[in-house]
């Protein structure tokens, strides 16, 4: 079976993305786990929770993964907004408790003139002061394009992140599909000998999710703009191959791309699983 799923507003609660959800046949989804700007999030409704949970249980929803807000930057060089991601990553991974089985996913960083050394160090220092033993979210390193100076646009970048952490037992990888292609990793002409390179690299076992997004950019453009399934540069058939890979399929698959409701996200859902071969 298919597992994939889209973002959703978190702005009505978990039980209403729980249902949004089903009605657009998804059986997964992902939700910013506070502006995605920044700032305080919302103090968490239990009983909306526990309803959310018995829905989620009774339509075959799972994973949630929670999405970092965009600001949360682990490598900068100002100590001040290293300190906000450290604090908001804590407290985030805190609120997922109540969701068992749950995935974290954040953009490593920006290193803006430090180099990547430094904000590979960087990236692992405040990993290690917020990662606990016998947490239950599995937090996720995601992929990017290499735009600017972001550190993560490589798989060998995450993998030094990852060498530097304490308990990286809690770590794995977001792939995003845009930002690897991207970045230079072309899905669309060798799919299997990028994924050799992940597994030889960081390692398959490692890899937790799926972003499905298409491209505006052409292969190796280093930018990131996503585009609708099958009207990019990747095109449907990647796509396909994607979800129906034998070392991928297992994976849930979480679209990103761009909508003005999220009936295109139903669409496109609905696409997908027309191209998912149930063998």
């Amino acid at each position: 079976m298919l597992n994939i799923g889209c973002h959703l507003s978190s702005s009505k609660g978990f039980l209403a993305m729980g249902k949004t959800a089903a009605e657009i046949g998804a059986s997964t989804f992902q939700f910013f786990t506070r502006n995605p700007r920044g700032g305080a999030a919302k103090a968490l409704d239990t009983d909306d929770i526990a309803a959310y949970r018995a829905f989620a249980e009774a339509h075959g929803i799972f994973p949630v993964l929670a999405h970092a807000p965009y600001t949360l930057n682990c490598c900068a060089a100002d100590p001040h907004i290293r300190e906000f991601a450290r604090n908001t990553m804590a407290d985030d991974l805190a609120r997922l408790e109540y969701f068992p089985g749950s995935l974290y996913n954040f953009h490593p960083g920006s290193h803006v003139k430090q180099g990547v050394e430094a904000g590979i160090a960087l990236i692992a220092e405040t990993l290690n002061t917020v990662l606990r033993p016998g947490q239950t979210p599995r937090v996720l390193l995601e992929t990017m394009s290499g735009k600017g100076s972001e550190v993560g646009r490589s798989f060998e970048e995450l993998r030094a992140i990852m060498d530097l952490v304490e308990h990286r037992q809690l770590l794995g990888v977001c792939l995003d599909t845009c930002h690897v292609y991207d970045a230079g990793y072309d899905l669309v002409h060798d799919l299997d000998g990028v994924l050799e390179r992940f597994d030889k690299t960081v390692g398959l076992d490692r890899l937790r999710a799926i972003h499905l997004n298409d491209s505006k950019n052409p292969f190796a453009s280093h930018k990131d703009r996503h585009a609708r399934i099958g009207e990019g540069s990747l095109g449907l058939d990647t796509f396909a191959a994607i979800i129906n890979h034998p070392k991928l399929r297992h994976l849930p698959f979480y679209l990103e791309t761009p909508q003005e409701d999220v009936a295109g996200y139903g669409q496109e859902i609905a696409l997908l699983r027309s191209r998912f071969l149930n063998n």
